[in-house]
C-alpha cells in the first residue's frame, strides 16, 4: 500500500462549510479511487485548509472481460448502440452462438496516473454551498480563493493542474508546499507526507486537527474561568464554529462593563454569542458573570491585554446596543402589541400571526381544565404569547422570541404563571430543553403545536423523507415529550378536533404522532413488534394509557409464562387462519356439551375463568389483564397436546374452532399477539 495524502489550501473558509466539505472530500475520493481501495482514511479541517490522509494500493491490475451483446440478427442501429455504450469498436467483437461477444482488457494503472487523471474534475465538481470564480479568464470555482494543492503518493508529487482547456487561464498545479500561520508564520514550506505535515504545521503555530482545537478551546476557556471561581455556559455549537475560525486558538477573559449587568442574561448571552462569537460566563450561583470568554487566533506579546481590552470595547458598544432595544421594547405594553400581529404573515394559506393567536386562545382555554390549568390564565398568555415578534429585541436577535415577550410581561404586572407560558410555549424546541411542566405553560405549549401541526397537514404541507420545511416533526415530538414527561391523561382526537381538524385530517396528525412516538421508543430500545401489536389492538389515543399497556405487554412476554403462551396464541391463531379459509369464521359460542375431551373442558373453563380481563382492561388494571390471561398458559398447551383439533366429526370440529377463536379474542384485546415476534 502507498501512502496518499492531499491538501486544499485557501482562502478562510466558513466555519461552518468545513466539516461537510471535509466530509466530502472523503466520499468523492473513496468514489475515484475506489479501484485503489482506499483504507485509513482520515480527513482534517480548518480555516485555510481542508485535508486527507489514505492508504491506496499501488496500482490497478490488468484486467480482462466479457460482455454480451446484441443478437448477431438485431438491427445495426443495436450493435451501434452496444459499441458506443462501452466505448469499443468492431474489432473487439467476436460472434458465440447467435450473439455478438465483446472482449475488453485494461492494461494495469498506476494510483499515480490514476490520481491525476482524476483530481482535477474531483476538484472542479466539489459542491460548495456558495462558490466564487477568480483568476482571470479562469472557468474554475471554489468557496474562496484556492492558493496551493499538496498531491503526495508516497512523498512524491502527483503532477496535475487545473486548466479546463488550452484557454482557461487557471494554472494552479499540484506541488508539496503548504504554509503554516498566516501572522507567526507566514511563507510555504515542504512536507513529504501527512505526519510531517501535521508536526511541521504544529510548529507554526497550526492545529490541524479540528477535535483537537475544539478540545483546547474547551479546557484552556474553563480553566481561565476557573481561576475566577466561575463556570462557562455549555454551548458545543459556539465552540464547532470557534474550532473553525482558528488555527491557533489563544483563550482570554474580557470584563463586562457593571451598567450593563442588568440587562437580562439571556440577551448578554445571544448579543455576545451572535455578534461576537464569545463564550458566557456564570457564577456558582448561577447568575450571569461579569466576565466574557473569547478566543484569538493570535499569541500576543503582551500576554494579550490589547486584544482584551479591543474586545471589551466591541462589546461595550453591542451591549449599548442591546439596552436601547431593552429600554425601547418596555415603553410599549406586551398587550398593546398584539394588533400588530394582523400584519404579520404566519403563512400564506395560514393567515396571519394574528389569526393564529386567536386561534391559540381557543385552544389553550380547551385544555387548560384538562391539564389542570385556569383557562383564564392560559387564554390570556396564548393571547400575549406571539407579541414579542413585532418587539425590536425580537426583531434583532430572533432566538429571544418567548425569553422576551416573558421579560416584558412581568414587567406589566402580568401573573407569573402567564409569563412563564409566553416564554415557555415553543418548548421543548430538541431534546436538550425541558418540556413544559407548569399547567398553563403545558396548556398554551400544547396549543401552538397542535395548532401548527392540523394546520400545516389541512393545507397539504406534510413532511417528506427529503424535508421538513416547517419544523412538524419537532412539534409532534414536542407534543409527545409535553405529555410523557407530565403524565398527562388526554384524548389526543378531541384535541385534535378542538383545534380545527376535520375527520381526515385529525386521524393524519394523529397517525403522524403516533409514528413518531414509535420512533421516538425504538431509540429507548423498546421492540417495534410489542409497540406495533399495542397500537393495532387498543385504537387508543390515550398515550400514556398506551404507554403503560405496551409496558404490561413487555413485561408479560419476559416471563416462561408470556413466551409460552405467544407461541400457543400462534398456533392457534395458524390453525384458525387455515380452517377460516376452508368454512369458516369459526365464530359463536362453544357447545359445552360437545367438550368430550378433559383437555378441552378445561380449557373452557379456563376461558371462562379469565372472561373479566376486559373489566381489567377497562379499568387500566393492565398488570393484572395480563397476569389473568398468563392462566390460559397451562389450559392451553394440554389441549394441544392431547386433542385432536381436526376431528373427523364435524360437529366436534367446528366446536374446537370455536374454542380456539375465544382464545385469540381474549388475547386479542390486550395486543395483536400476530404482530409480535419470536
Amino acid at each position: 500500500m502507498a501512502d496518499l495524502f492531499i491538501e486544499l489550501f485557501s482562502e478562510e473558509i466558513p466555519a461552518r462549510m468545513q466539516r461537510s466539505a471535509a466530509a466530502e472530500l472523503e466520499r468523492a475520493v473513496m468514489a475515484a479511487f475506489g479501484a485503489l481501495l482506499p483504507a485509513g482514511v482520515e480527513t482534517f479541517f480548518g480555516p485555510r485548509r481542508i485535508a486527507l490522509s489514505a492508504q491506496v494500493a499501488a496500482e490497478v491490475a490488468a484486467s480482462s472481460s466479457t460482455e454480451r451483446g446484441p443478437r448477431t440478427s438485431a438491427p445495426e442501429q443495436a450493435l451501434t448502440g452496444f459499441l458506443r455504450k462501452h466505448n469499443a469498436s468492431r474489432e473487439q467483437l467476436r460472434q458465440e452462438g447467435d450473439y455478438w461477444v465483446l472482449e475488453k482488457s485494461a492494461a494495469a494503472v498506476s494510483a499515480a496516473a490514476l490520481i491525476a487523471g482524476a483530481m482535477p474534475g474531483l476538484l472542479r465538481r466539489f459542491p460548495w454551498p456558495k462558490s466564487m470564480r477568480w483568476g482571470g479568464s479562469s472557468s474554475f470555482v471554489w468557496v474562496r480563493p484556492l492558493r496551493r494543492i499538496v498531491c503526495l503518493l508516497d512523498g512524491a508529487v502527483v503532477p496535475f493542474d487545473l486548466r479546463d482547456g488550452a484557454d482557461d487561464g487557471h494554472g494552479l498545479a499540484s506541488g508539496n508546499l503548504t504554509e503554516g500561520h498566516r501572522f507567526h508564520a507566514p511563507g510555504a514550506f515542504a512536507v513529504s507526507g501527512v505526519t510531517e505535515w501535521r508536526e511541521r504545521l504544529t510548529a507554526r503555530r497550526v492545529l490541524v486537527d479540528a477535535e483537537h482545537r475544539k478540545q483546547v478551546i474547551a479546557e484552556r476557556i474553563a480553566g481561565l474561568a476557573t481561576e475566577k471561581g466561575l463556570t462557562v455556559m455549555d454551548d458545543p455549537g459556539l465552540l464547532e464554529e470557534v474550532a473553525g475560525l482558528v488555527e491557533w486558538p489563544v483563550p482570554h477573559l474580557g470584563r463586562i462593563a457593571d451598567e450593563h449587568m442588568d440587562l437580562p442574561p439571556e440577551v448578554m448571552q445571544v448579543s455576545m454569542r451572535v455578534n461576537q462569537r464569545y463564550f458566557a460566563l456564570r457564577t456558582a450561583d448561577g447568575a450571569a458573570a461579569p466576565w466574557f470568554a473569547f478566543v484569538a487566533n493570535v499569541q500576543a506579546d503582551d500576554g494579550g491585554a490589547a486584544i482584551i481590552a479591543g474586545n471589551e470595547r466591541v462589546l461595550r458598544a453591542r451591549f449599548a446596543d442591546a439596552r436601547h432595544f431593552w429600554d425601547l421594547d418596555r415603553k410599549t405594553r406586551l398587550d398593546s402589541r398584539v394588533p400588530a400581529l394582523d400584519a404579520v404573515t404566519f403563512q400564506a394559506k395560514l393567515g396571519s400571526q394574528g389569526d393564529r393567536v386567536r386561534r391559540l386562545v381557543r385552544l389553550a382555554e380547551t385544555i387548560a381544565p384538562l391539564v389542570g390549568a385556569e383557562p383564564a390564565d392560559a387564554a390570556r398568555a396564548a393571547w400575549l404569547a406571539k407579541a414579542d415578534l413585532v418587539s425590536g429585541m425580537v426583531g434583532e436577535f430572533p432566538e429571544l422570541q418567548g425569553v422576551m415577550g416573558r421579560y416584558y410581561a412581568l414587567h406589566d404586572r402580568e401573573p407569573a404563571a402567564v409569563a412563564d407560558a409566553v416564554r415557555d410555549h415553543y418548548a421543548p424546541r430538541g431534546p436538550a430543553e425541558a418540556a413544559p411542566a407548569s399547567p398553563v405553560s403545558i396548556a398554551v405549549a400544547l396549543a401552538d403545536k397542535l395548532d401548527q401541526l392540523t394546520g400545516f397537514f389541512a393545507i397539504g404541507e406534510k413532511p417528506t423523507g427529503s424535508g421538513d420545511p416547517y419544523a412538524l416533526r419537532r412539534a409532534a415530538l414536542g407534543v409527545i415529550r409535553i405529555i410523557r414527561e407530565n403524565g398527562l391523561r388526554l384524548h389526543l382526537r378531541h384535541l385534535l378536533s378542538a383545534a380545527g381538524a376535520d375527520e381526515a385530517t385529525g386521524q393524519a396528525v394523529f397517525a403522524f404522532i403516533i409514528e413518531r412516538l414509535i420512533v421516538q421508543l425504538r431509540a429507548e430500545g423498546a421492540r417495534h413488534d410489542v409497540l406495533s401489536a399495542v397500537f393495532q389492538a387498543a385504537d387508543d389515543d390515550d398515550l400514556s394509557r398506551l404507554l403503560v399497556r405496551t409496558d404490561a405487554v413487555s413485561t408479560l412476554l419476559q416471563t416462561t409464562d408470556g413466551a409460552d403462551l405467544l407461541a400457543a396464541y400462534r398456533r392457534a391463531a395458524n390453525i384458525l387462519r387455515i380452517e377460516d379459509r376452508k368454512d369458516g369464521p369459526h365464530t359463536g359460542p362453544v357447545d359445552a356439551a360437545l367438550l368430550h375431551e378433559v383437555p378441552e373442558s378445561g380449557l373452557a373453563a379456563a376461558l371462562e375463568s379469565v372472561g373479566h380481563v376486559t373489566a381489567l382492561l377497562a379499568q387500566e388494571d393492565f398488570a393484572g389483564a395480563m397476569a389473568l390471561t398468563s392462566r390460559l398458559r397451562v389450559p392451553l398447551d394440554l389441549f394441544f397436546e392431547k386433542v385432536t383439533v381436526n376431528a373427523t366429526d364435524p360437529e366436534l370440529r367446528r366446536n374446537r374452532l370455536r374454542l380456539l377463536n375465544q382464545v385469540r379474542s381474549v388475547m386479542d384485546q390486550i395486543a395483536d399477539f400476530s404482530r409480535i415476534e419470536g
